[in-house]
């Protein structure tokens, strides 16, 4: 197999996103880089799915995750009966598959890959754990090449000299694009607001794109429309957790706040992905609320006063209006017409 993942930043390959081994699972904690390089080790399918629910992975990064909790799942039931592992293997699944709710639909697509390579080995006699790791390897391998081509359509959007605004952590269309936009020797410069509470853009978007040898800026996260209007931002762009098929994206909360500053200063927005054939609309969508004592202090250091609350939705949504495009791996879809997506064969890279 050819890795995609050539040339990419450090945490970007397949390695240091999570990875299963000798019945464990290691999973590189994206909430203190690039200061502390630190893997979480997991022992169990249950200490996976605590390590997605608590942050230590993010973006696109619980995806691999799963499927490298389903291997050890499978590793841990290795000595039960086929039946008892049917059962241990599905309950796995949903646990998974369910750390976060907003994501829960992709997640599911993950689990039930797995599932089915469990399945094919338990028939044939295979190592189970073995199998599903094979899987999901070969998973995160076809979704960075497919993403790939999402980039190119996207980079073939932006000016030769432009500056770029993004929003948290899109994960692997950062890294795809950078790798895309330097094949068209394109010279673009990226805005990255900071993404409280977690700091995905300053630690995670800015490592990537430093990393792999760009022009990067961190900003806060009051400073879009003052830097739009003042640093010629050329185009904002976001990857999504959902694309509604009725153009409603659903992003990392401060999307939508960055969109109608775009609208406004006439920059357009292009959010990456590939739409989401069972959200139909935005009230099938629901909003992650995570714990409000997140938004009240930094790394364990307090910043309010006790009694002082905190309010943490984790994802806002951003209507069709605002979207400029939809860039997938079929192209460049209207918001209003993403069900066209599903006209022609949709590869499953789950």
């Amino acid at each position: 197999m050819e890795r995609v993942d050539q040339d990419l930043a450090f945490m970007l390959r397949y390695e240091n996103v999570a990875w299963y081994e000798n019945g464990k699972v290691s999973i590189l904690d994206r909430r203190i880089y690039p200061t502390e390089v630190n893997f979480v080790t997991c022992h169990t399918h249950e200490a996976v799915a605590k390590a997605i629910a608590d942050m230590v992975t993010q973006s696109a990064g619980p995806y691999t995750a799963a499927g490298m909790g389903m291997a050890l799942a499978a590793y841990e039931c290795r000595e039960c009966s086929y039946g008892e592992q049917v059962n241990y293997l599905e309950d796995a699944a949903y646990k998974l598959a369910n750390a976060r709710p907003t994501t829960a639909n992709r997640m599911t697509l993950v689990v039930k890959g797995c599932l089915k390579a469990a399945h094919k080995a338990m028939e044939s006699g295979d190592k189970v754990d073995e199998a599903i790791f094979r899987h999901t390897l070969h998973s995160i391998n076809n979704r960075y090449a497919r993403i790939g081509i999402v980039a190119k359509y996207l980079v073939d959007l932006f000016p030769r000299n432009g500056n770029i605004m993004t929003q948290c952590f899109g994960e692997t269309i950062v890294g795809m694009m950078l790798k895309q936009a330097k094949k068209q020797n394109k010279n673009i410069k990226l805005f990255c607001p900071e993404t409280r509470p977690y700091l995905q853009g300053a630690r995670l978007t800015a490592s990537v794109a430093y990393d792999q040898g760009f022009d990067v800026t961190v900003i806060t996260d009051n400073m879009p429309a003052f830097v739009m209007k003042n640093k010629g931002i050329d185009v904002f762009t976001s990857a999504a957790d959902a694309i509604c098929l009725d153009g409603h994206v659903v992003n990392k909360i401060g999307t939508l706040q960055i969109a109608i500053v775009a609208k406004h200063f006439e920059v357009p927005y292009f959010v990456t992905g590939i739409p989401d054939q069972d959200k139909h609309n935005i009230s099938q969508v629901e909003i992650e609320e995570r714990d409000p004592s997140q938004v009240l202090e930094f790394r364990g250091i307090k910043n309010t006063m006790e009694g002082v609350k905190g309010y943490y939705p984790s994802f806002d949504i951003t209507p069709p209006h605002l979207v400029g495009g939809v860039v997938t791996d079929k192209g460049i879809f209207s918001p209003y017409d993403l069900n066209r997506y599903f006209e022609t064969d949709v590869e499953d890279y789950y």
